[in-house]
C-alpha cells in the first residue's frame, strides 16, 4: 500500500534560483480537533439532548404563561454565555493591550465572534418571548435597549479587525472597543435595578423567590447555563485554533513574499545606477 511518504519521496522538478519556504518548526495540523475536543463535543452534545428532554418533555407547563415558559430554559442561558464571551473578550484585550502577544488577539475576536452570535440569539428568544407577553416583539426598554448597543459594540468590534490596516494597529483599535465590552455587560445586567423597564428582574437574585416552587424549573434552569457554558467552551476553543492557523498562515505568505522579493533583488544583473526606482509588483500585491 502507498503512503504519503512513498509519494513525497520524488519531489517535482524546482526553480533552482527560487527561495526555499519558511519553515516555522511546527507541522501545521489538518484540522482544529483533538482528543480532548471530541470529548467535550460528545459530553455536550449529551448534554445538549438531556436539557432538550428536560426543557420540552419533562418540565410542566406554566399555570399562567403556559408552554412559552420553557423558553426560560433557553434564553438566561444565552444571555449568561454571552456575558462570559464579553468578560473573555475584555480580559484578553487589556492583556494584549499590555504584552501585545498574537495569542491574546486571537482569542479576544474568537470570543467576540462567539460572543456576537449568543448576543443575537439572546436578542430574538427574547423577541419570541415578548410577543405573546407584552404584545410587541420589541420596544425600546433600557434592558433591550442596552443589549442591541451590546451586539452593536461586538459588531464594531469585528468590523475593526477587518480594516485596511497593519495587522497590529488593527488589533490595537479593536483591544481598545474590547475593554468596553464589560462595563456594557454590567449596564445591561443593572439597568432593570437602575430604570423602570418591562423587563422582569433577575429571577434567582431576588430575595424573596422561592426556590422550593419547582424542583424540577429550577434544576432544569441552572442545567441550562451549565450546558451553554459547555457550548461556549467547545465553540471558543475551535474558533481560537481556526483564527492561530490563519495568523500562521499570514505570517507565513508574508515571509514567504518576503524571501522571494529579496531572492528576485539578488538575481538581478541590472548596473546599480540603472536600475528602476520602483520595482515590479508581484502577485500578492506586494511592492
Amino acid at each position: 500500500m502507498t503512503t504519503p511518504h512513498t509519494a513525497a519521496s520524488t519531489p517535482p522538478p524546482t526553480d533552482p534560483h527560487a527561495p526555499d519556504p519558511p519553515t516555522t518548526g511546527v507541522a501545521a495540523p489538518a484540522h482544529t480537533g483533538s482528543s480532548a475536543t471530541r470529548t467535550l463535543g460528545l459530553v455536550t452534545l449529551a448534554a445538549m439532548a438531556l436539557l432538550v428532554f428536560l426543557a420540552f418533555v419533562a418540565s410542566p407547563r406554566d399555570q399562567v404563561q403556559g408552554d412559552l415558559v420553557r423558553l426560560l430554559y433557553i434564553h438566561p442561558a444565552l444571555a449568561w454565555t454571552a456575558y462570559l464571551a464579553c468578560g473573555v473578550a475584555t480580559t484578553a484585550s487589556i492583556w494584549h493591550l499590555v504584552k501585545k502577544t498574537p495569542g491574546s488577539d486571537v482569542l479576544a475576536h474568537s470570543a467576540v465572534e462567539v460572543g456576537a452570535v449568543l448576543t443575537a440569539l439572546t436578542l430574538a428568544t427574547g423577541s419570541i418571548w415578548g410577543r405573546p407577553t407584552w404584545g410587541v416583539y420589541w420596544v425600546w426598554d433600557a434592558r433591550l435597549t442596552s443589549t442591541a448597543l451590546l451586539f452593536l459594540l461586538l459588531l464594531g468590534y469585528l468590523a475593526l479587525h477587518r480594516i485596511d490596516a497593519a495587522p497590529e494597529v488593527r488589533s490595537r483599535r479593536a483591544a481598545v472597543v474590547g475593554v468596553l465590552l464589560v462595563p456594557n455587560v454590567v449596564l445591561v445586567h443593572q439597568s432593570v435595578e437602575w430604570w423602570r423597564t418591562l423587563h422582569q428582574d433577575p429571577t434567582l437574585a431576588r430575595r424573596d423567590f422561592d426556590f422550593a416552587t419547582s424542583d424540577l424549573f429550577m434544576f432544569t434552569l441552572v442545567y441550562s447555563v451549565v450546558v451553554m457554558s459547555l457550548v461556549f467552551t467547545w465553540l471558543l476553543i475551535h474558533r481560537f485554533r481556526v483564527g492561530w492557523l490563519a495568523l500562521q498562515a499570514e505570517e507565513l505568505w508574508l515571509d514567504t513574499a518576503i524571501e522571494a522579493r529579496r531572492a528576485e533583488g539578488a538575481g538581478t544583473t541590472e548596473p546599480a545606477e540603472t536600475t528602476r526606482t520602483e520595482p515590479p509588483r508581484s502577485e500578492g500585491g506586494l511592492p
